[in-house]
């Protein structure tokens, strides 16, 4: 089954563009396009599709309200959200993280970070534009949310490794190759450690690992 994407932004050329590079490939779909977050938020729950990119400034509701709605921790159901942004490094990008957006790229980031980042989505992965990567995350170091709990139990030093490789915006099969373990063996660590974390995806994992000072 091909996977399916939603397209939500209030310029025309770059639904467009987007919808031009998605169905060139043969695994993915375009199944809607949304020109404001209040239809965004209508299809998508309609819809269902496996994948929504987000345009962050739109008219009506935001799409950090729009995520919110569709990924926040309030929803039974989560969808996966990319958020899709001109902007490099603005505040609202990590609220929109915090908001349940499992990944963020920029609008010139590329025809290949853009296909990489909805299969990543799709899979449950997160993808972030490697060139603000870290210049997104370090940005809130040194002033860690309020909100930031301590973990349920300490983190063995095999999950405090997985931490810091998603941190560094690696794949599963990449930290399999750098830590030398199976995939089963990062999951089973991964998924420990997001427990313990109380995070919703990867993306609030690397958020965990830079506030806290475990990568810099």
């Amino acid at each position: 089954m091909p996977v399916t994407v939603l397209i939500a932004d209030d310029q025309a050329m770059v639904r467009t563009g987007f919808r031009l590079i998605l169905e060139g490939e043969p695994d993915i779909e375009v199944v809607g396009e949304a020109a404001d977050g209040q239809d965004a938020v209508r299809l998508a729950r309609q819809l269902r599709p496996d994948v929504t990119l987000m345009d962050i400034r739109m008219p009506g509701i935001d799409g950090l309200q729009a995520t919110k709605l569709l990924a926040g921790p309030e929803v039974a159901d989560p969808l996966h959200v990319v958020m899709v942004t001109t902007f490099g490094l603005d505040e609202n990008v990590h609220a929109a993280l915090r908001a349940g957006a499992c990944g963020f790229l920029l609008k010139d980031a590329g025809a290949t970070l853009l296909i990489e980042a909805v299969h990543a989505a799709a899979h449950g992965e997160a993808l972030v534009s490697p060139a603000i990567t870290t210049r997104l995350l370090a940005h809130f170091v040194g002033s860690a949310s309020k909100e930031r709990s301590e973990p349920d139990g300490p983190l063995t030093n095999r999950e405090l490794d997985v931490v810091k490789a998603v941190a560094g915006g690696q794949t599963n099969a990449e930290i399999c190759e750098s830590l030398v373990l199976s995939l089963s063996t990062v999951k089973t660590h991964l998924a420990a450690a997001q427990r313990k974390l109380r995070a919703r995806n990867r993306t609030e994992i690397a958020i965990w690992a830079w506030e806290t000072g475990l990568v810099r």
